[in-house]
């Protein structure tokens, strides 16, 4: 397995103007697999950053929907992952830290995976889902930090029957690194961490967390550069 990274230690400062100048690097770094794999986002930070990949090598752009499990106690962190599919992947050393029981992690992810499901509903209005069986799978986010929300997306595809997984981040800690590289064929990330405290958002001169109108956007911005006959209101008229 191959990784293609900068190692930064204990360096904290942005490295990107924002999530299309990281996709647009991202794309540099992930040249030889040009016109042959599929590119999927993880919703909704790796929306804008997937799009640019897929232009730049000239793949079909799809998405992958994971969330994290919050901690209770602490909503903006997560303890685990969910998708769409119903895979789900806990770190388990955190979860008997917190004392949860596993009807607690169970109730908790079913919750998560509602709000996952309207989201897939929302954004599958736009973008077809596309079929990956025997191609390259490209998953895409804006970064990195625990790395159990990309684990969730890369069991996930796994079901799917893709030729080779690559996962592809502009920014990650290296715990990150460490737990995902494992998984797939393939870690292509710009820059490696090592750092007793991590945030992707400490990577970016620009970064705020999108909504689901604007990831809406970066889907429809994409379909229209595809085919400049497009328009919302002809989804399902066909």
């Amino acid at each position: 397995m191959n990784s293609t990274n900068n190692r930064l230690r204990f360096e904290l400062k942005p490295l990107f103007i924002d999530r299309i100048d990281a996709g647009k690097r991202l794309g540099e770094k992930l040249e030889k697999y040009r016109g042959n794999a599929v590119a999927f986002a993880v919703p909704r930070g790796g929306v804008p950053v997937a799009v640019q990949v897929a232009h730049a090598l000239e793949i079909p752009l799809d998405f992958v929907a994971t969330r994290k499990i919050p901690i209770p106690e602490n909503p903006e962190a997560g303890y685990g992952a969910v998708t769409d599919d119903g895979s789900v992947i806990v770190n388990e050393p955190m979860v008997k830290q917190l004392g949860l029981t596993t009807r607690e992690v169970r109730a908790q992810a079913a919750e998560v995976q509602t709000e996952i499901s309207r989201r897939v509903a929302l954004f599958r209005a736009s973008l077809a889902p596309t079929p990956v069986a025997g191609k390259t799978a490209i998953l895409i986010d804006d970064g990195l930090a625990s790395g159990f929300t990309m684990l969730a997306a890369v069991k996930s595809m796994k079901k799917k029957d893709p030729e080779k997984i690559v996962v592809a981040v502009p920014v990650a800690s290296k715990s990150a690194c460490d737990r995902v590289k494992p998984q797939v064929d393939e870690l292509v990330c710009l820059a490696e961490v090592y750092s007793p405290s991590f945030a992707v958002a400490s990577f970016y001169q620009h970064w705020y967390d999108l909504t689901d109108e604007e990831v809406l956007h970066c889907l429809e911005t994409w379909l229209k550069k595809l085919h400049p006959q497009y328009s919302p209101d002809l989804i399902g008229a066909s």
